[in-house]
């Protein structure tokens, strides 16, 4: 191997950091671009787990958090108690909550898992994958929205939000008329 070589070698895992860095701030700028411009929420019909049906349009005039979920999910299970207490602590002011089970996750334990937690939003079994592909082709949980009154999403989460912010958000959600 000539000094040449070297110095080529010894330059890429450099020129890979820099081009992974420059594909990194691209994808950040794209995403903070979507953040500024709300987009309307698919429509979607859900299927709750008492067999009832929602659409996005029930839905309007509440801000909404959607929330694509599985039981499998570590990080979807830790973040439950958090969206349980702000389910609680916004429901009387026009907030509403919706758990989406992925396609995969087993119906016996959504309901097992949803009665033994007593959740109080809606859970809605996703057993197509159609809800899940209409928001954004979901594949990774959790994945949360947060729709404003008019019905637009407002901001993406994918795992846990920083759930202090998240109130914030939506309690100037909620002021808004």
């Amino acid at each position: 191997m000539n000094a040449n070589d070297a110095r080529h070698r010894s330059g890429f895992p450099g020129l890979l950091r820099w081009t992974l860095g420059l594909v990194m701030l691209a994808a950040l700028a794209a995403g903070l671009q979507a953040c500024t411009n709300a987009q309307a929420a698919p429509e979607s019909t859900f299927v709750l787990l008492d067999g009832s049906k929602k659409t996005t349009a029930d839905f309007k005039g509440k801000v909404v958090l959607v929330n694509f979920w599985a039981t499998s999910c570590v990080t979807c299970v830790a973040e439950m108690p958090k969206l349980i207490s702000t389910h609680q602590k916004y429901a009387a002011q026009g907030y509403d909550t919706l758990a989406v089970a992925m396609s995969y996750d087993p119906p016996s334990y959504v309901v097992n898992y949803t009665e033994t937690r007593r959740l109080p939003f809606k859970v809605i079994i996703d057993n197509t994958g159609e809800v899940a592909k209409a928001w954004g082709d979901v594949k990774l949980t959790p994945t949360t929205y947060l729709v404003n009154k008019r019905g637009e999403i407002v901001k993406q989460y994918v795992g846990e939000p920083d759930f202090a912010a998240l109130h914030l958000l939506i309690e100037k959600l909620l002021a808004q008329s």
